[in-house]
């Protein structure tokens, strides 16, 4: 969802993600977490933040109201915000994925479950990936944007990233399968080093 100014507002499978760039589509910060709704209120819990690590793992409420297609919260600071769904149309990968393996030269070497991880958020057309450590706040880098998944072809359209906003308005493609329920996608980062990566559901976002 489009909020006041230049604000991203991603919600999927109880997880969330806020964030926020410039009139110069730079990079300004990212946070988020588990979100749950009770009543009128949404529940948080802080899993990452860019600028500020040290609220990872507290606990903040706001109250919201949906009209149409319009979402109401309030800032913790007290003012109001709204918020405008965006149209998308399922693709078939919306989830909250984690990476959990890699191929090398055929091998395929499976990631070791820990604090430090990288989730990447899909609603049905944006994604954002975002490398953290929910034990001690720290925050590794995040990118997203736009995506198309179609004819076993993965798109990447961005529209942040964090380590270097020259890269925003580049599309990166990659080969794209669905195999036992994990996500394998293949091809060239944005560095342009060759990657098999294989990604998994989360479900459990707090015990993992």
């Amino acid at each position: 969802m489009k909020g006041n100014d230049n604000h991203l507002l991603l919600i999927q499978d109880g997880y969330f993600s806020w964030t926020e760039t410039n009139n110069n589509n730079e990079f300004v910060n990212t946070i988020g977490g588990v979100v749950n709704q009770r009543g009128n209120q949404l529940n948080l819990i802080i899993q990452f933040n860019a600028d500020d690590g040290s609220i990872v793992g507290e606990s903040f409420s706001t109250s919201y109201s949906v009209d149409g297609n319009e979402l109401t919260t309030r800032h913790p600071e007290g003012h109001t915000m709204n918020w405008v769904r965006i149209p998308e149309e399922d693709q078939g990968l919306a989830g909250v994925w984690r990476i959990t393996g890699r191929k090398t030269n055929g091998d395929v070497s499976s990631m070791t479950r820990r604090p430090r991880k990288t989730y990447k958020i899909l609603t049905a057309g944006h994604f954002q990936w975002v490398a953290m450590n929910t034990e001690n706040g720290e925050f590794s880098g995040t990118g997203g944007g736009t995506y198309t998944f179609k004819d076993g072809v993965y798109t990447e359209n961005i529209e942040f990233f964090s380590r270097d906003n020259s890269r925003v308005g580049a599309s990166l493609s990659f080969e794209g399968k669905i195999e036992n329920g994990d996500w394998h996608h293949s091809g060239k980062s944005s560095r342009g080093d060759p990657i098999y990566e294989i990604w998994s559901k989360e479900t459990d976002y707090i015990n993992n």
